[in-house]
């Protein structure tokens, strides 16, 4: 697995604090480098972390049933230019013939350990639905995300709360009345 190398880390946050005119030895940024690199471990855990640990126990209720977690908060780095987008994520499976069912806080695991890397919100949406359809062969999964980046509200175009949605369906969501029912619920609120 990947270690971040906060060395480098110091080393680049340094450089970014001088290129900007700032210097890096004053006594409010004297700590600035190292903070930042401890600030990058924890919200790029996701490249040191294996998704799919979290469907290693899954339990058998025979449900047959959609099952769904909506309004999973995250944040997430935009890889395009290293500043936040967050929102929520709406993920919802129909279990597969079997009936087996995973932990209900694994679905918000799961959205936190693609979200916690470098990103964007269509792979980040992507990725969670694969994920689940090769780790519990459900029916059908569909993922939808709702995200504010910060790189359309803080620089560029400037539009705050400008809000971007993606989905992904497999299965039988791809159904239009199964996508119906599951796109009433998660919208309900």
């Amino acid at each position: 697995m990947l270690t971040l190398d906060t060395q480098k880390i110091e080393e680049g946050v340094r450089l970014i604090l001088e290129g900007v005119g700032e210097d890096p030895d004053r006594e409010g940024l004297l700590e600035t480098p190292a903070r930042v690199a401890r600030m990058y471990e924890e919200i790029f855990a996701g490249l040191t972390e294996d998704p799919a640990r979290h469907f290693e126990t899954t339990f058998d209720e025979h449900h047959d049933g959609m099952v769904l977690v909506r309004d999973i908060p995250f944040y997430s780095l935009c890889e395009h230019h290293l500043v936040p987008f967050f929102g929520k994520a709406h993920v919802a499976y129909i279990p597969g013939p079997d009936g087996r069912v995973c932990g209900l806080s694994k679905l918000a695991r799961l959205v936190d350990a693609y979200a916690k890397r470098p990103q964007v919100q269509e792979r980040l949406t992507t990725q969670v639905a694969d994920t689940l359809v090769a780790e519990l062969n459900p029916q059908g999964v569909i993922v939808v995300i709702e995200a504010e980046h910060m790189c359309m509200s803080m620089r560029g175009v400037r539009k705050p709360g400008a809000k971007t949605t993606t989905s992904v369906m497999r299965g039988v969501f791809e159904n239009a009345a199964t996508r119906a029912e599951a796109m009433s619920l998660i919208l309900r609120g």
